[in-house]
């Protein structure tokens, strides 16, 4: 049987603050969703998705608001989200950011998978709810397409809108809400919640940018998620990697003494979630050689010596495999 979905309670504090700004007593609402109040004050604890669904219903129902995802998305700050808010805020572009999303969405949730693609000359994010998992509610799917546009017109501009945005969700009777809020087209009844952006402004370099800064707190963040993820053998190896790379490559015996089993397990776990050591190996190098070519202080030698190559000639073929690019083209095609 799965795991059962769970979500920040960081995102339940966003719906009590909605809540008592409304006048509405959240402590009860809380109490009949069956959720303990005292885990808002851990910033690491989570909640079973099945009952902050029964949270959002219960404060709609409470507010009458069909909005309340819009209010509730005005309610969250740079800590709601742990580490990840942090990586956010620093990321050199919007599409940094949002392939942060993309990439760390389970601390937030793994109840839904956030699916970022290129479309010509637009950025289609999409979310994905696994099959048989119980669906967040759409007033919860509101809030965070509202989050994500505040997120753009934080690090970009006041008056940023995106292309367009579909929910699926019915119309809502107070629509005019909705159109303050996105000022975008609005489509509702869709088959999917899906956001559209323009490519140009999503690939600008941020003024805020600060590479290192998010990388430190991309770390965080996956330190949360190996810890999180016992089950996930991938999310800890991968983690793992992270840390013994500056070293030199390691070997899958270094990697599985570290995860406490042997090599022969680590290879059959790994076998069983249909992957291999020297695919997660590849796939590791290959998203830290992307994230230390953005930053600029970072010499082509030292990013080698971070991902534990034996030279740079090692380096340029692998990155050239990767992206069909040597390094220093890649690096001389990125915002300035």
């Amino acid at each position: 049987m799965s795991k059962a979905a769970t979500a920040l309670t960081s995102w339940a504090k966003a719906i009590r603050k909605a809540l008592d700004a409304a006048g509405v007593d959240s402590a009860r609402l809380f109490a009949e969703a069956g959720l303990d109040l005292a885990a808002l004050d851990d910033p690491n604890a989570r909640y079973p998705v099945a009952g902050t669904v029964r949270l959002w219903r219960l404060a709609v129902a409470a507010t009458g608001d069909e909005a309340f995802g819009l209010t509730v998305a005005r309610q969250v700050g740079p800590t709601t989200f742990h580490a990840l808010g942090y990586s956010l805020t620093a990321s050199e572009t919007l599409l940094a950011a949002f392939e942060r999303i993309a990439r760390y969405f389970r601390i937030v949730t793994d109840a839904a998978e956030p699916v970022l693609t290129r479309e010509d000359d637009r950025y289609r994010l999409s979310f994905h709810v696994p099959e048989g998992a119980q669906a967040p509610t759409d007033e919860s799917f509101d809030a965070f397409a509202f989050l994500l546009v505040r997120l753009c017109r934080g690090l970009y501009r006041r008056e940023y809108a995106p292309l367009a945005v579909t929910l699926r969700r019915p119309v809502p009777r107070n629509l005019s809400a909705f159109e303050r809020a996105f000022r975008a087209p609005l489509t509702f009844g869709a088959a999917e919640n899906v956001l559209w952006f323009d490519r140009a402004t999503f690939e600008r370099r941020l003024e805020g940018a600060n590479p290192e800064l998010a990388r430190q707190n991309d770390e965080v963040v996956l330190r949360y998620l190996a810890n999180f993820d016992r089950g996930n053998l991938r999310a800890r190896v991968h983690a793992a990697l992270i840390e013994l790379l500056p070293q030199g490559e390691p070997g899958a015996g270094k990697v599985a003494q570290a995860l406490h089993m042997s090599e022969r397990n680590l290879q059959r776990k790994l076998a069983d979630e249909d992957t291999s050591y020297k695919a997660l190996l590849n796939d590791t190098r290959r998203e830290l050689a992307l994230s230390y070519l953005r930053d600029r202080r970072y010499s082509l030698t030292e990013i080698t010596y971070l991902l534990g190559f034996a030279d740079g000639r090692s380096f340029n073929r692998a990155f050239r495999r990767w992206t069909g690019q040597a390094p220093s083209t890649y690096r001389g095609l990125l915002p300035a």
